[in-house]
């Protein structure tokens, strides 16, 4: 394991760039000890998931669920070598070596030993790419799985919960508000409109929403925060500061709880938009603020007293369950592929996305723990 992990580290697999490399060395791998491997590469070819299997087929089986893109390093204080493994107090240090490689070499190392092992039912590995940049990469595969004529029957997604069993995590949908006024010199400003302003007004709106959402929204004491969010992170517009400008964009999302009405939030959001430029227009024809959605990924709301939630306490020898503020491509398993599905895995996110990212090796061990178990569970028919 700390071999693999070592060799997944040293790969540069921030969202942006290919992950091409890994995934042949990899598929190398796994080839090498019997297993059917496939990918599914993007249109560029530079990026790849990754499908493998092991033992019979038919039965379902239980497939482990990793992505292997990475957020950025820049502007991070590192002091050790973020692409390498670094061990040290108990420590594996690297990037991703939390959010998500650790897991990653874990279900590896799994499916090498179970290649090895007379499984009745199979196990199954799925490797994406892009999640960090909203779930993206995935949606492939699962075009894939859902035209094959058997599905996994459980799916285990190995993003860090401290090897707690998660079964919810939030929806997320993100938007941008285009904002239009009209240019002008800035000594003559309040003769133009200035769109920076339309984006400031709008952001007001939004914090207004938050506000009423937080006081009389749907609740859920299982989460962090208790409540649906809407949170703006970014907002641009202008050239030079005498110059009104005449565009600006704001871009913000909504992180939902299950049976929240989304659809309902954002019409709202239209509406306080239409307030904000509607007493505009007689003098600025051209004013408008338009939301657009960009993307989104499903929650995840599986039932404490599923089968798969008992089969993977069964695994860690763990009683409860939690649910995590973070999102993962399990809903898109469980709801696009109808595949029942929960979150358990090594570290916590605490350490993810940080400088000096790291994941214990007590984690990493009780994680392999698990997945030996489940070898031995598929060896013995379930």
């Amino acid at each position: 394991m700390r071999e693999i992990l070592e060799r997944l580290l040293a790969f540069d697999t921030v969202s942006h760039r290919p992950n091409m490399a890994l995934m042949d060395h990899v598929r190398a791998l796994l080839e090498g000890a019997g297993l059917t491997v496939t990918l599914v590469p993007d249109a560029a070819a530079g990026k790849a998931n990754l499908y493998a299997t092991t033992g019979p087929m038919g039965g379902g089986g239980v497939m482990l669920s990793g992505h292997t893109d990475v957020v950025p390093v820049e502007g991070q204080d590192w002091t050790v070598p973020p692409f390498a493994l670094t061990e040290a107090d108990g420590r594996y240090y690297g990037r991703g070596a939390a959010d998500m490689k650790g897991f990653v070499a874990c279900a590896i190392e799994a499916m090498l030993l179970a290649a090895r092992r007379p499984l009745k039912v199979p196990l199954h590995l799925a490797l994406s790419y892009d999640e960090e940049i909203g779930c993206m990469g995935v949606r492939s595969l699962i075009d894939l799985l859902a035209r094959a004529p058997e599905r996994p029957r459980f799916c285990i997604v190995g993003e860090p919960t401290g090897m707690q069993v998660a079964t919810g995590h939030k929806g997320k949908v993100a938007l941008r508000a285009t904002c239009r006024g009209r240019e002008g010199h800035s000594a003559l400003a309040p003769l133009a409109l200035n769109a920076l302003h339309l984006a400031g007004d709008f952001l007001a709106a939004v914090r207004r929403v938050q506000a009423e959402v937080a006081a009389t929204g749907l609740r859920d004491g299982d989460y962090d925060v208790p409540y649906p969010t809407l949170h703006v992170g970014k907002m641009q517009g202008g050239v030079q500061v005498n110059i009104v400008p005449n565009h600006a964009t704001l871009d913000f999302e909504i992180r939902s709880l299950a049976g929240e009405d989304v659809a309902g939030l954002i019409r709202r959001l239209e509406a306080e938009a239409e307030a904000i430029v509607a007493p505009l227009r007689g003098e600025f024809p051209e004013a408008a603020i338009v939301v657009e959605r960009l993307w989104d990924y499903p929650g995840l709301g599986t039932p404490t007293d599923a089968e798969v939630v008992r089969f993977v306490q069964g695994l860690t020898g763990a009683n409860g369950t939690m649910k995590v503020a973070f999102g993962t491509e399990g809903g898109l398993f469980d709801q696009r592929l109808g595949v029942p599905t929960v979150i358990c895995g090594p570290g916590s996110m605490a350490q993810g996305h940080k400088p000096d990212e790291w994941v214990s090796v007590e984690q990493v061990e009780r994680c392999r723990g698990m997945l030996a178990a489940l070898v031995e569970r598929l060896e013995a028919g379930f």
